[in-house]
């Protein structure tokens, strides 16, 4: 890379079915018809059986708005434009990311051109650009309104993708462990240089100068976006003894929480990487277990974590207390906090998404249609939609102000 585009990204970041047919005869106490239904179509009982919960084969209330079944295969991913509320662009083990209207379920445009599973999708912060990734590292970025490709890179196996919050700049972690940054649309590009183990995520700092990143050895990192260099590192027996799987920022007060599969979550101090608490996030007798979500409230002194063992632990990040465990049926996938109060929202690998009060621990909403896994989720700008992907191969829109909300 040149200088020159040195320069440039220094200056930006500083700105910053079956067919077969049946037919149903019903008998009375003689033997003589009563009723026949001709032309049933013997799906009708898969579908009942498809709606069948994975816990007990209880039946599953769809409580969805709208479901988008465009993918052929698993969806991994999901975004929604932050400036319209109504976009959604998600990603699928089908190679194909479509970007579609929350409101219709129509296609606005393909994101052509993956030939591997989209695993990462994302709109820029005002929503002008929209990108996905796959898993052999091929990045694809579309300009919204034109539906225009304007940028495209090839790099090694992708782990995750982030736009920066207030500038078009994206990033993506790769396996081999760098951290790819580039401008859009121009490709001016920097690389935060691999110490040889797997970037496994990553999150840009609230002054938007800076990167936390984790990596596959339990280190974390601080980098200078500016520079392109290191200014912290957490290593040895402060960082975590296994794979780093989730970050979050808290932007009231420079906190970074960072949750891993050695079962501890690490409250970090984002100036100096200090580590305040570290969080034991096991559960007795779980046989698997890690974190795989974390996340600061945006209101409250409150940090949460979701384990593969199905617990939400509501921590004070004050007095480093754990305030609440809330058990669920299954895994956590990931969890969000609502951006105006101190709730929590989590998603589950038996296909429910719910809503926790981190007052009292308390459930106060769950909402239900998949019929496998969901694998993320967002939630819109506004507050208004819930939108979420799953193994079963659909993304369902939910709605957030309707009476069980």
């Amino acid at each position: 890379m040149s200088e020159q585009d040195n320069d440039n990204i220094e200056d930006l970041v500083e700105e910053i079915s079956p067919d077969d047919v049946v037919e149903i005869i019903e008998l009375d106490d003689n033997g003589v018809v009563v009723d026949a239904m001709d032309d049933v179509d013997i799906d009708d009982e898969s579908d009942e059986e498809d709606m069948e919960g994975a816990s007990g084969g209880e039946e599953i209330k769809d409580m969805a708005e709208l479901v988008f079944d465009k993918h052929t295969d698993a969806v991994f991913s999901v975004s929604i434009d932050p400036q319209t509320c109504d976009l959604a662009v998600t990603g699928g083990q089908d190679d194909k990311a479509y970007v579609w209207k929350l409101s219709t379920g129509e296609v606005v445009f393909e994101c052509t051109g993956h030939k591997d599973s989209v695993t990462c999708t994302g709109f820029s912060h005002d929503g002008v650009y929209v990108a996905t990734a796959d898993l052999s590292g091929l990045v694809i970025v579309w300009k919204v309104a034109t539906k225009e490709l304007v940028f495209t890179f090839e790099c090694s196996d992708a782990e995750w993708m982030k736009w920066h919050p207030a500038s078009h700049v994206l990033f993506l972690g790769t396996v081999d462990g760098d951290v790819w940054m580039w401008k859009i649309p121009s490709g001016d590009c920097k690389t935060l240089q691999s110490h040889g183990c797997t970037a496994s995520c990553g999150v840009v700092l609230a002054d938007g100068k800076r990167m936390c990143v984790g990596y596959d050895d339990g280190s974390i990192k601080l980098w200078d976006l500016k520079s392109g260099t290191v200014q912290h590192t957490v290593t040895g027996n402060l960082a975590h003894k296994s794979t780093v799987l989730s970050l979050d920022v808290n932007p009231l007060n420079n906190l970074i929480i960072s949750g891993s599969t050695d079962v501890t979550a690490k409250v970090i101090n984002g100036a100096t990487a200090k580590v305040l608490a570290t969080f034991d996030c096991s559960s007795p007798g779980a046989e698997e277990n890690s974190v795989e979500a974390v996340g600061f409230s945006p209101t409250h002194a409150f940090a949460a974590t979701g384990t593969v063992a199905g617990v939400l632990s509501i921590w004070d990040t004050n007095t480093q207390i754990c305030r609440h465990r809330c058990p669920h049926d299954a895994g956590i996938v990931s969890l969000q906090w609502d951006k105006l109060s101190p709730l929590v929202y989590t998603s589950c690998l038996d296909g429910a998404v719910r809503l926790w009060n981190a007052r009292n621990g308390e459930l106060t909403s769950t909402w239900t249609g998949h019929k496998d896994s969901i694998l993320g989720f967002d939630i819109s700008k506004d507050g208004n939609w819930l939108v979420t992907v799953s193994e079963d191969k659909t993304a369902r829109v939910f709605s957030l102000s309707s009476p069980d909300r």
